[in-house]
């Protein structure tokens, strides 16, 4: 049960990488690459704000929210917007991951931080295995966030013009959906969500440069297992990967961690190529 709590919360991580992933996908059909260098940059502020600073944890939360939420709608003005339309688009959100890997660098080193979790980090027993609080904290989240996210599009205006936005942006468009101003809200949103997600995401990972780049990976892998444009499916996508990972480098061994991984989503994707729970669309032209 150690090997499940630990890949769940593991794959957490990952899930919640996918869901920043699809929120900008589904408004804009641009695949972010910075979003997991976003999430890195959340948990380097949440080390910043709870070890230096020594803020009560709600200032860190919003710290970290707004700054990384401004990041994201910088990126959307300026290297997402001057480009649309074209295949530059994912060219320079790998270069803005670029400029956030080096900054954080830059700022922090290239040692592995600790982000105190508020809770201390005694582990409990839990129907049988060893876990610890924040990993607990983590797989909640990444729940709720999904669950919330999928109630919000499909019960509000907004996430309705989003929904069709990801349908046929140019019909949305017609239709008086202001497509640019929810972009730049997505962008936003996915921002403000991982910084908020950072002082929890820091604590099982640690704050390192490194972490954007193995999180993108995942997170992508995560999302295609689970399907383009859903956002339970990249959660129930990040779970899988995360138990795949705990038990291939328990039974195996870490060399063939990613191995593993890859192997098992060329499997499921030779069977649905649009992933477990991705859908895919016809249009008559």
């Amino acid at each position: 049960m150690t090997l499940i709590w630990g890949g769940l919360s593991l794959g957490a991580v990952y899930a919640l990488v996918a869901v920043g992933y699809n929120i900008v996908f589904t408004a804009s059909g641009t695949f972010n690459f910075a979003h997991a260098q976003l999430l890195m940059l959340g948990t380097f502020l949440a080390y910043w704000g709870l070890a230096v600073l020594e803020w009560p944890a709600v200032a860190v939360f919003l710290l970290a929210s707004v700054i990384v939420g401004a990041v994201a709608v910088a990126e959307e003005r300026f290297a997402i917007r001057t480009v649309r339309g074209t295949e530059a688009q994912l060219v320079t959100t790998v270069g803005v991951a670029t400029l956030i890997n080096g900054s954080s660098q830059l700022i922090w080193g290239s040692q592995p931080l600790t982000v105190p979790f508020l809770s201390g980090g005694r582990a409990w027993t839990l129907l049988g295995g060893r876990v610890l609080p924040v990993e607990l904290v983590l797989i909640a989240v990444a729940i709720v966030v999904a669950a919330g996210l999928v109630y919000y599009s499909r019960h509000s205006m907004v996430g309705l013009a989003v929904l069709a936005m990801a349908e046929d942006r140019e019909a949305a468009q017609l239709r008086g959906v202001n497509v640019r101003m929810l972009t730049l809200g997505a962008f936003a949103v996915s921002g403000l969500l991982a910084g908020a997600v950072g002082p929890v995401v820091g604590p099982k990972t640690f704050a390192v440069a490194t972490l954007g780049s193995a999180l993108a990976l995942k997170g992508f892998v995560a999302l295609a297992l689970g399907g383009f444009g859903s956002i339970g499916g990249g959660v129930v996508g990040g779970f899988a990967i995360g138990l795949i990972e705990q038990y291939a480098a328990r039974y195996l061994g870490s060399t063939y961690v990613n191995l593993t991984i890859f192997g098992v989503l060329l499997l499921i994707l030779l069977a649905r190529p649009a992933g477990l729970f991705g859908r895919p669309l016809e249009r008559m032209v």
